[in-house]
């Protein structure tokens, strides 16, 4: 048996999370198997369809890597996989049901079935369909259609009883049949509703394993009864637990940000994104944490699958993107990563190895590929502004600043080794406190008092950047005293226009 999985979002906005969370476990169970993923669209609810959401949803799986092998895009031989474009198969499959005795045509208006609802309320009885329109007989109900009266199709489903299914995540699932209440497979605009589609959609395509979320357990019922109606053989169910807010409530965007593409905008990389998803419903035999998706897929069983209730924290996704982007990917890789990123701020840079060391220096202090652009402005723009408290930093080091200025220049060896000795020698020739000295320093080369290691700013700058932010710094300082002795400034500035002229 091949072993054949789907993934059947619906196009009707911003692609989901959750979207990602179940196709990932779909799309490892095939692989693990040598089997087919399918990508399907559930595109019959007209009314909340958004033609850009198809290919927003392929667009993201692209990115994460979970490429479909049958989609819409890509073909394959089990289509059409939009269910626009398959209205034809339900309506033939609703007319099969209605000829073997398993559904009826029902032709109460909808205020039939408010009045209903009210009377049933009234009562206090169950809501839902009472089943009425069974009584009416077969041939009444082909003349009244016949004749174009509106009416929807109606699964024939049992009063009493119970529908018992395996799920593999949960075990034994039993389900009281009253609560099915005859619910309609095809509504009065001809479009099937999503029991009937799916159902179909499954079989005619192959799905072997139907993995999806806990809140269509309610539904499976229902489901099984259309499969013995079509006389068919049931896939294996599997009900991953819905991904929770932090309050446990289930994850919406009206708490939490649940756009795939807001995370892939924010600087999240893919593999850390499918491995903290995989972790809220799977555990590595070795108790592992951080694994790569083909990992996951060598060891993948769905025995291991969870059936808790998985917290989206937005806090552990930052962890595990920081854990990626500082210790799991190479340097040459990290910097593939960032190049875009740097690119689109207008960043330019003619020395590779320049640009290495930046992601080099700036990597163990991000947890986003958007805190590389924030944090490394200083190193392609030498206008950078200074912040408020490293205008405070710089204002009581005049004197240092001075003397590291000239000692930087005399340096004849100019590397990270020279640097720190250098800086190490004065810091104890002023007896001061290391910070004393460096973090006017810092301030000078950054703007901010926040940025990698001094020396290793030293190094990667280079001399020449060096002193110019060093002068530049000075002039800042100069320029923010205040006027008591104009012959005084007038000589400072003319000092600070030669240290300019001569560090240029």
């Amino acid at each position: 048996m091949t072993v054949v999985t789907r993934i059947a979002p619906s196009p009707t906005g911003d692609p989901h999370v959750g979207t990602a969370y179940v196709g990932l476990f779909n799309y490892v169970l095939a692989q693990k198997a040598g089997g087919r993923f399918i990508f399907r669209l559930e595109d019959t609810d007209r009314n909340r369809y958004n033609p850009d959401s198809e290919a927003r949803i392929v667009s993201m799986l692209r990115w994460l890597g979970l490429t479909p092998d049958e989609g819409p895009e890509m073909g394959g031989d089990r289509g059409p996989y939009r269910q626009s474009e398959r209205l034809d198969l339900y309506r033939q499959h609703a007319e099969m049901l209605l000829a073997s005795g398993h559904a009826y045509r029902s032709f109460e208006t909808t205020e039939d079935l408010e009045a209903m609802a009210r009377e049933q309320k009234w009562h206090g009885r169950p809501q839902g369909y009472d089943g009425r329109g069974r009584s009416v007989p077969r041939e009444e109900q082909e003349r009244r259609a016949s004749a174009g009266e509106a009416h929807v199709i109606r699964l024939r489903t049992p009063d009493d009883g119970e529908t018992t299914f395996k799920d593999s995540v949960r075990g034994t699932i039993r389900w009281p049949n009253s609560e099915l209440r005859d619910t309609v497979l095809l509504k009065r605009d001809g479009y099937p509703t999503y029991h009937l589609a799916v159902v179909v959609d499954d079989h005619l395509m192959g799905v072997t394993h139907v993995i999806r979320a806990e809140e269509w357990i309610s539904s499976t019922a229902l489901h099984i009864h259309l499969y013995r109606a079509f006389d068919w053989d049931l896939p294996l169910f599997v009900h991953l637990p819905l991904l929770r807010n932090p309050d446990k409530s289930k994850i919406s965007k009206r708490k939490m940000n649940t756009s795939l593409e807001s995370y892939r905008d924010q600087g999240i990389l893919p593999e850390a994104l499918l491995n903290y998803l995989a972790t809220l419903g799977w555990s590595m035999p070795d108790g592992r944490e951080f694994f790569s998706l083909k990992e996951l897929v060598d060891t993948f069983i769905l025995e291991r699958l969870s059936a808790g209730e998985p917290v989206f924290d937005i806090k552990k996704l930052r962890h595990f993107n920081a854990k990626y982007l500082r210790e799991i990917l190479s340097l040459d890789e990290l910097a593939d990563r960032v190049e875009p990123h740097f690119r689109a701020a207008g960043y330019s840079w003619d020395d590779e190895d320049y640009f290495l060391d930046i992601i080099d220096v700036l990597r163990p202090r991000t947890e986003t590929l958007n805190d590389f652009t924030e944090q490394a402005r200083y190193f392609f723009d030498n206008d950078f502004p200074y912040q408020e408290e490293a205008r405070k930093r710089l204002s009581s080091a005049q004197k240092y600043l001075e003397d590291l200025e000239r000692q930087l220049s005399m340096l004849e060896f100019y590397d990270y080794d020279s640097v720190e000795d250098l800086l190490r020698e004065y810091v104890q020739s002023q007896a001061v406190g290391m910070g004393k000295v460096l973090q006017p320093l810092r301030a000078a080369l950054t703007g901010r008092t926040q940025a990698p290691g001094v020396s290793d700013l030293l190094t990667i700058l280079g001399k020449q950047r060096v002193l110019q932010r060093i002068g530049r710094a000075l002039n800042a300082i100069n320029a923010g005293l205040p006027d008591d002795h104009p012959q005084k400034e007038k000589e400072t500035s003319d000092k600070g226009e030669r240290r300019a002229g001569a560090t240029g």
